[in-house]
């Protein structure tokens, strides 16, 4: 049975319907672009906007008078993995109210998507959507990037309570970096960082020709990794100048935000001596030039072409952001083979990217070579190093259960979409790039098509899967043991 002394429910509750609030409010901020397109959408975002914000402050005034108490390990994962769901309920609604979206399926697939920064869409007429929406659609990357929880972490001292536990469940990579001891001025300082990058690239994109609404949905896209476009064909039939500000800003957005904190205090060679950095950067530039070598030798279509198109792509799979510039299933099979062992990587941990995490892949990189010289030496004690400190054993362990896990859940949905009836490439695809937070994957679901065709009970078994991605597992997993919910 459930242990109320150990779960404050009312206090879940309140900070859910605090959610809800900012979430109405972010509907609403939308409706500049809905009146000055005319439309014809404004209805739908202040109907959602107003109900959704009306909900929260009802659950906000029933919870009035609860203990504001510390959170706990138990209230942070619930609060964490709920959010999640109960806005994107919520945040479908425009799409369902204008009819857009009618079927609420469709409408809560492209919500989760948008939210959990993954960018499948069902959409085949992406232009066709009005405007207003198509700012929520980009919108719902743009808060779930560096996270509505640490969004309101800078404003639960209303609630009177603390947040780090929010922090950690929110960002659960090994070890989450705070830039200041009081967790509040750390949301503040990331949220800062990211609005200075969005408003730098929306600027530069403008600069390409891009119209303010195109540069903004874009800079959204890109800062949260997220990959919706308001192009039909995404990034295809834009300009070799902004292709190269999208490929910029995926790697920024790609890189522990702590790192940019550090590069704005004109700390340089911090950033360059942190391993995972290295590693990531070093990842970005080998993949790239292997397949720029290999589309060299098989399209002749020209060396900056070929290598912009491998950049983008090299950069736009491992940051999890999914913008294409080509359909790189017409290129060699060897090619998007390798594009999708891409999908099994993943950002920095500490970036909005999703996937396993650059640092696991060090990590796991790191221990398996030490395991060979323990092998020689049984007796000599050879701890994991990052960065120069030594990596305590349950981490590493951690780290091995993840990559456990990530591959069971993986083998188990490409099993489970088989049996729906999709085909071997489509199954493995889908479930590689919404577990990963990618979006476009292989098969049917690849970078010029979308996820419309996939069957209804696979849209929500792709949903959880994103949920799943976007939480790295454990938040979620962890609220189905029997022992989460006992004393």
């Amino acid at each position: 049975m459930i242990n109320s002394t150990l779960i404050n429910i009312k206090l879940i509750i309140r900070i859910l319907g605090l959610l809800l609030i900012l979430e109405g409010f972010f509907m609403l901020a939308c409706l500049p672009f809905s009146y000055y397109f005319d439309e014809n959408d404004s209805w739908a975002l202040i109907a959602s906007g107003v109900f959704t914000s009306f909900v929260g402050t009802i659950l906000w005034i029933f919870t009035r008078g609860v203990d504001k108490k510390q959170i706990g390990k138990r209230e942070g994962y619930i609060i964490v993995t709920f959010a999640w769901i109960i806005i994107s309920v919520f945040g479908a609604l425009p799409f369902v109210i204008s009819k857009t979206i009618p079927n609420y399926t469709d409408a809560f697939f492209e919500t989760i998507s948008g939210f959990t920064t993954t960018g499948a869409t069902i959409l085949t007429d992406v232009e066709a959507m009005p405007k207003g929406l198509l700012f929520w659609r980009s919108m719902t990357h743009w808060i779930g990037g560096m996270g509505i929880i640490v969004l309101s972490l800078a404003i639960l001292p209303i609630l009177g309570i603390g947040g780090m536990q929010l922090f950690v469940a929110e960002v659960p990579g090994p070890a989450p970096d705070k830039l200041h001891p009081r967790i509040t001025q750390t949301a503040k300082r990331l949220w800062g960082i990211y609005v200075l990058l969005t408003g730098l690239e929306t600027i530069l994109l403008m600069f390409g020709g891009m119209s303010l609404f195109d540069a903004l949905c874009h800079a959204f896209g890109t800062m949260a990794t997220g990959g919706f476009s308001t192009q039909n064909n995404s990034i295809i039939d834009y300009s070799p100048y902004i292709q190269y500000i999208i490929i910029i800003f995926m790697i920024i957005a790609g890189t522990n935000f702590t790192l940019h904190f550090f590069v704005l205090r004109g700390y340089f060679k911090k950033v360059w001596n942190n391993e995972e950095y290295r590693f990531y950067i070093y990842t970005l530039l080998i993949v790239s030039t292997v397949i720029t070598t290999a589309l060299l030798v098989s399209h002749h279509t020209g060396f900056e072409k070929d290598f912009r198109d491998a950049l983008f792509q090299t950069v736009s799979i491992i940051t999890t952001t999914g913008y294409v510039t080509a359909d790189y299933l017409s290129w060699p099979f060897f090619v998007w083979l390798l594009i999708f062992m891409l999908m099994f990587t993943g950002g920095s941990a500490g970036s909005t990217g999703g996937g396993v995490k650059m640092v696991r892949q060090l990590l796991l990189l790191k221990n398996s070579r030490l395991e060979l010289k323990r092998l020689l030496h049984p007796q000599a004690v050879i701890p994991v190093r990052l960065n120069g400190k030594t990596i305590p054993q349950n981490v590493i362990f951690n780290v091995l259960a993840f990559f456990l896990i990530y591959t069971l859940i993986f083998a188990f949905g490409s099993l489970f979409m088989s049996m729906l009836g999709l085909d071997f490439e489509t199954s493995i695809g889908s479930v590689a790039a919404t577990l990963g937070n990618i979006g476009p994957g292989i098969g049917s679901v690849g970078p010029v098509s979308n996820y419309s065709e996939i069957p209804i009970t696979g849209k929500w078994f792709l949903s959880f899967l994103m949920l799943l991605g976007r939480l790295e597992l454990f938040t979620v997993l962890v609220l189905f043991s029997r022992v989460f919910w006992k004393k």
